[in-house]
């Protein structure tokens, strides 16, 4: 391996009280929760609804479930499937998996069942905790995927029992939100009677430093799911670091940590999950983002730490605005996942009093890699600075052993303790997205005399919609599925809703005449939401190379000339 160390005008930047590198890291991801136990035994630790739960019970919660998962075979290193919405059910089982040294595996709990199934083929978990409404698409997996452990999650359990009890009320609104939030299940154990196991024996021991901990799932260009294995060294760094980008928010009580984002995201899973716990914080839950329920929360206890994506903090200025609520006392809104626009910062910050600023990350880097400085000096428009530990170069993107001048652009290569080692079972893969112990990131940037990071271009050829990764090749497949298309194209157009909208070129079948609706239903029979074509135009051929591959770019260009030409 070539040692290189690049230099790093960054730290030059960053604010004050902000260190340039990190302290050793030890211990694993459940010393966080434990020692904030410790430190603020009797302090909210979870808020859900109203109902709270302390962080004396957050870790005797924990032990009891790491020692019923144990009691049902669950062993270090075992892959347990985690598929819930943000709830205080998904904390505990989060960390009480980690409690053994098993590894914890994050759904989306709004996939299809295909992307599921294709998910669970990949890794094999064997043990599984799923959220009430999707326990019946887990129950229908092929033979060879069954679970061995499946235990269902009832996210009403957790609310205040006011709240459950209206739920049960025999008028229309009830039996609605109901439906939204819970479902009978069969053949599956209630999480409550995975709480009633006997405690771990004292001798348990737990996980190492460097153990594998989490697999994140991450959209490829192929399609195919691509699991980012990360260690517990790889996301206690990354929680450091964030501690360290905002030393004004200080720990314990008094701290709010909103989780708008959801916890299955890489992004959510590290500013709520990982973050917020070890800095004793409030963590209030929303199972999704509603901007009435934010709000709601917001006049009681106002979020010092909010971590968002451009559409969320559009969307809760807008109704703030409509319902005459203050974003007052807001300190820190942190925007990542998507290109986040200069015209919105400036009335949320003069709304919430305090900071918006942008961050930059990938899955595969837990994910946080840069943000702004929360301070007066960040630049609006740019991803900000590399964390405390991280170094960066900026290269050729057809040699990417060549640095590029200064100020030029070129791929972003990175490395630091967030930084993956690999795709978990993917040796190829992983071998393709290192070069000298340096991961490509695939983005194109700029660095500035000060150090600040500018996203130019981007290499890979993934959509991001709304935070949400999109793999082109997914949902071409899926398109071609449909009897009256021959072929098609799917790429990213410009969106300010939401950074890039999935749009598609599609070729009709001989003869076939190609209804747009049905074409979108079909596809959402195979994919989840996010990912069907917001438009869809027809088209009589496709530009390909000369081995026959689709170019994309072409197919760009293509659609954005007929936008114009329409308009």
């Amino acid at each position: 391996m070539t040692t290189y160390d690049p230099p790093r005008p960054w730290i030059s930047s960053y604010a004050a009280g902000v260190p340039s590198d990190l302290d050793e890291i030890t211990g694993s991801l459940p010393d966080l929760v434990a020692a904030s136990g410790r430190e603020f035994r009797d302090a909210p630790a979870l808020q859900f609804f109203g109902r709270t739960t302390s962080y004396a019970d957050l870790n005797a919660a924990i032990d009891r479930a790491a020692a019923g998962l144990h009691a049902r075979g669950v062993r270090k290193g075992d892959p347990v499937a985690i598929i819930l919405p943000n709830c205080p059910q998904h904390i505990i089982a989060f960390y009480a998996i980690l409690r053994l040294g098993a590894v914890a595996v994050e759904h989306n709990p709004l996939y299809t069942p295909r992307e599921l199934r294709k998910q669970f083929e990949d890794h094999g978990a064997k043990h599984a905790i799923v959220w009430s409404k999707v326990v019946k698409t887990v129950q229908e997996f092929p033979a060879d995927l069954a679970v061995k452990t499946l235990v269902s999650v009832d996210v009403t359990r957790a609310m205040p029992f006011t709240m459950r009890a209206a739920l049960r009320l025999p008028i229309r609104k009830a039996r609605e939100s109901r439906a939204q939030l819970t479902e009978k299940v069969h053949g599956a154990a209630p999480w409550e009677q995975l709480l009633e196991a006997a405690p771990l024996p004292s001798s348990h021991r737990g996980p190492s430093t460097d153990d594998l901990a989490i697999i994140q799932y991450t959209s490829g260009t192929t399609g195919a799911p691509k699991g980012a294995a990360l260690t517990h060294r790889n996301l206690l760094a990354n929680a450091a670091q964030a501690r360290a980008w905002v030393p004004t928010i200080k720990r314990g009580l008094g701290t709010n940590v909103y989780a708008v984002l959801p916890m299955f995201h890489a992004y959510g899973l590290t500013l709520c999950l990982t973050f917020a716990m070890s800095m004793g914080a409030r963590l209030i839950l929303f199972p999704k983002f509603d901007p009435d329920m934010v709000l709601d929360v917001v006049k009681k206890q106002p979020a010092t730490f909010l971590p968002l994506v451009p559409p969320i903090a559009e969307r809760l200025l807008k109704r703030a605005k409509e319902r005459g609520v203050s974003l007052a006392g807001t300190e820190i809104a942190i925007s990542g996942a998507m290109a986040l626009s200069p015209a919105l910062v400036e009335p949320f910050e003069a709304e919430s009093g305090g900071f918006l600023v942008e961050g930059y990350g990938l899955s595969e880097c837990s994910p946080v890699l840069m943000a702004n400085p929360v301070a007066p000096h960040r630049v609006a428009g740019s991803i900000g600075l590399p964390l405390p530990g991280t170094e960066c170069r900026v290269v050729d993107q057809e040699d990417p052993t060549r640095d590029v001048e200064p100020g030029q652009p070129g791929e972003l290569l990175v490395r630091g303790p967030q930084v993956f080692g690999g795709y978990y079972g993917k040796r190829e893969e992983t071998e393709a997205v290192f070069v000298d112990g340096w991961f490509r990131t695939g983005d194109v940037v700029t660095i500035d005399e000060a150090g600040f990071v500018r996203i130019v271009d981007r290499i890979k050829e993934l959509i991001i919609t709304g935070g949400f990764n999109v793999a082109p090749t997914e949902v071409e497949n899926a398109l071609r599925q449909h009897p009256d298309i021959a072929d098609a194209a799917v790429v990213g157009l410009p969106s300010e809703r939401s950074g890039e909208d999935v749009v598609a070129a599609v070729v009709p079948d001989e003869g076939a005449e190609i209804d747009v609706e049905a074409v979108r239903a079909h596809v959402r029979g195979v994919l989840t939401p996010y990912k069907v074509p917001r438009r869809i135009f027809i088209v009589d051929e496709l530009p390909k190379s000369m081995i026959g591959k689709v170019l994309r770019r072409q197919v760009k260009e293509q659609i954005l000339a007929r936008s114009t030409s329409a308009q």
